[in-house]
C-alpha cells in the first residue's frame, strides 16, 4: 500500500517543485555580428542571472525583412542603423516606443544623442537610441599628401593618378557637400535631388582621368595605399584605423564638410516579450567597463561620453589621430531615406560606371 501524503505537504512539494523548474527569461535580440560577443554576455548573465540572452546576427535590410514579416514579433531588442528607423516605423509598424526613462541617456555623447532622436521621434515618441557609431570620409597618407582634406581633393589635377574612391552613395553624397550643397536636405524635393544628383554626376565623370582605380573591397584598398600605389582615397574609417596600425602617416581625415556618420541603435520591436530585460541590456552595455569590451569586439566607438577613450589602445591611438571634438561637432549623420531615393542614387551611379569602366 502506498503511502499518503498529507494535502500540505503536497501542496509544498508543488511549490517546491514549480520553484526549481522555473524558466530564466529569454532576451532575444537580433543584431550586427560582434555587438553581443560572448564575454559581454557572461557579465550580464553573472549580474542577471534570470536572463538568458539569444543573438540572431543579421544586418539592417534583413533586421526590417524579419520583423516586417512578423508585425514585430520574434524577436526583444533590435539594433538597425538609425538611418533605418522612421520610414520602416511609418510603413510597417514594427516598433514601439521607448520609454525613456528606464534608459540612462545621460551617459550618451549627446551630439549622438541628438542625432538619433532627430531621426527617430515619430508623433512625439522616440524609438531609438544609439549604441555605437562610425563613419565614412578620407584617408590620406600625410607624408605625402599633406593638405589633403576634401572629398573634392580626390579629383585635384594634382593628385593625378594617385587617389581612389568606391563608386556607392558614398561617394555621391560626399561629392554633393563638397560641390556646397546638402544632399539630405534636398531629400524633401526629390526633384532639387535630382538636379544634385546630375550635377554629382557629371562632377565624377569628369574626374575619371585624376582616380588611380575604383576599389571594391576593403584589402584592394589596403593594398593601393601602403604600397604607396596611391595617396588617398575615399574610406571607411575602419579600413583607416588599421593601416594607421602599420603606417601611422596614413590617417582617417575628416572631411572638412564632416564625415558621413552611421550610428547602430537600440529598438524595441512592436511585439517583443520582455521589454524590461532589454532595458537591462541597453543601460548595461553602456557602462565604462562594458563599452571597452563591446569596442575591442567590433572596432566601433561607443556612443558615450568619452567613447574614444574606451578604446582598445591601437585604435584609440588611431582614432585620436583622425578627430579632434570639433570634428565630432561637424559630422554629418545619414538622414533618413524616403521612398525612391536609393533607385534615383542607383541609376546615378550606373552611369558613374558605364562613363569611367568603374
Amino acid at each position: 500500500m502506498r503511502n499518503k501524503m498529507p494535502l500540505a505537504g503536497l501542496l509544498a512539494a508543488s511549490l517546491l517543485f514549480g520553484m526549481g523548474s522555473a524558466q530564466a527569461e529569454t532576451l532575444r535580440l537580433l543584431t550586427w555580428g560582434g555587438y553581443a560577443p560572448d564575454n559581454v554576455i557572461a557579465k550580464f548573465k553573472e549580474k542577471y542571472p534570470d536572463i538568458d540572452v539569444e543573438v540572431t546576427l543579421s544586418n539592417n535590410e534583413e533586421m526590417i525583412a524579419k520583423l516586417r514579416a512578423t508585425g514585430g514579433a520574434g524577436f526583444d531588442l533590435a539594433q538597425p542603423s538609425h538611418d533605418r528607423i522612421y520610414a520602416p516605423q511609418l510603413e510597417y509598424n514594427i516598433y514601439k516606443p521607448l520609454d525613456l526613462s528606464k534608459i540612462d541617456t545621460s551617459v550618451m555623447e549627446p551630439k549622438l544623442l541628438e542625432g538619433v532622436r532627430a531621426n527617430t521621434t515619430i508623433d512625439g515618441e522616440v524609438y531609438a537610441v544609439p549604441h555605437q557609431w562610425g563613419t565614412s570620409g578620407l584617408m590620406a597618407d600625410k607624408s605625402k599628401a599633406p593638405d589633403f582634406k576634401s572629398w573634392g581633393d580626390l579629383c585635384d589635377p594634382k593628385y593625378k593618378g594617385k587617389t581612389s574612391m568606391r563608386l556607392k552613395r558614398t561617394i555621391l553624397l560626399g561629392t554633393a557637400f563638397a560641390m556646397g550643397d546638402d544632399p539630405f536636405a534636398a531629400y524633401a524635393d526629390l526633384g532639387k535631388y535630382q538636379g544634385i544628383l546630375d550635377k554629382v554626376v557629371d562632377k565624377l565623370i569628369a574626374c575619371k582621368d585624376v582616380i588611380k582605380a575604383y576599389w571594391k573591397g576593403g584589402d584592394d584598398l589596403s593594398a593601393m595605399m601602403l604600397s604607396g600605389e596611391i595617396v588617398a582615397s575615399e574610406t571607411w574609417d575602419s579600413t583607416a584605423y588599421k593601416l594607421y596600425g602599420e603606417n601611422p602617416n596614413i590617417v582617417f581625415v575628416p572631411p572638412s564638410t564632416g564625415a558621413l556618420a552611421w550610428i547602430d541603435t537600440f529598438v524595441i520591436p512592436r511585439k517583443g516579450e520582455a521589454d524590461d530585460a532589454a532595458y537591462k541590456w541597453i543601460n548595461f552595455v553602456l557602462q565604462p567597463e562594458i563599452s571597452k569590451l563591446m569596442s575591442e569586439s567590433t572596432g566601433a566607438i561607443v556612443a558615450v561620453k568619452g567613447g574614444k577613450d574606451l578604446l582598445p589602445d591601437a585604435l584609440k591611438a588611431a582614432v585620436n589621430a583622425a578627430f579632434t571634438d570639433a570634428d565630432i561637432d561637424n559630422l554629418k549623420f545619414f538622414a533618413n531615406i524616403p521612398p525612391g531615393v536609393e533607385d534615383m542614387e542607383g541609376k546615378a551611379l550606373e552611369k558613374i560606371q558605364a562613363a569611367t569602366g568603374g
